[in-house]
């Protein structure tokens, strides 16, 4: 039996981690959603979790600050458990931010909380990442997915499965560099303004370490999602348990001050 949550379109809510979950099941369609009419509700039979467990072992982008976990009380001589740790803002599960593309950009504190709720349709391409690792998603990919699945609707979150979630726990195989660079499978720039001019997507979202494929310098995915203010997310994983079409996606960020990305955790609510 699907489960049913209701909730009011328009109201503000604090980022507990309870909190946060519940305030974000408040999707309805593109168009009440937008324009904020009525209650508005989403079904759902399971909730997957496209997010990695964060440990101080995990493929990191080369240069970024390695992952670490500090003990500062213990039961022993405090009485109760507590750790700081230290990361990136770009490393495990993450949203990127325009300020990390754009001077001028907003941090990843100024997106609104409705932002953050959205339809997502997944689009698998592993036959063609299988034998190229560098591998770059075309629009043709996008315009199959369509006749078989209808096309994308405005505000829609674009998943893409490469494989590469397979990958994780293997740093070096996950990174896969050598004196080229990095070898990974991305979106590719005509492909992504094809979204965003002719479908008009809310953002983007893939397996691997970036949206754009590893080779890619000019950062052509994340530079024109993140000029309209739309949502990139890297390093998801269980992509393969979500059906083409049908979740709603909720992300939650760590509202950082003027950051330039946040770690995230990603639930997929699968009907």
């Amino acid at each position: 039996m699907c489960k049913t949550v209701t909730y009011p379109s328009r109201r503000y809510w604090k980022w507990s981690c309870v909190a946060l979950m519940l305030a974000l099941l408040s999707l309805g369609s593109p168009q009440s959603f937008a324009q904020g009419k009525g209650m508005q509700h989403i079904k759902f039979r399971k909730v997957i979790d496209l997010s990695h467990v964060i440990t101080p072992n995990i493929p990191l982008w080369p240069g970024d600050p390695a992952v670490e976990f500090t003990t500062e009380a213990n039961f022993d001589t405090d009485g109760y458990y507590l750790r700081s740790f230290r990361i990136g803002e770009h490393s495990a599960t993450h949203m990127n931010a325009p300020n990390s593309f754009h001077a001028d950009g907003i941090g990843i504190d100024q997106y609104e909380p409705e932002s953050l709720v959205r339809p997502a349709v997944v689009i698998d391409v592993r036959d063609k990442v299988r034998h190229n690792d560098d591998y770059v998603i075309d629009k043709s990919d996008v315009l199959d997915w369509e006749r078989r699945y209808g096309r994308i609707k405005p505000g829609t979150l674009v998943l893409f499965y490469t494989g590469w979630q397979e990958r994780w726990h293997d740093p070096i195989a996950f990174m896969n560099e050598d004196g080229q660079g990095l070898h990974f499978p991305g979106i590719g720039g005509e492909t992504t303004r094809f979204l965003l001019d002719e479908r008009r997507i809310a953002g983007v979202g893939i397996d691997t370490h970036g949206t754009d494929p590893g080779l890619d310098e000019s950062f052509a995915t994340n530079t024109q999602v993140l000029a309209r203010n739309g949502i990139i997310l890297e390093n998801l994983t269980n992509l393969d348990q979500l059906p083409a079409k049908g979740t709603t996606v909720v992300i939650g960020i760590l509202r950082l001050q003027e950051g330039s990305g946040s770690p995230v955790s990603v639930m997929a609510f699968v009907p």
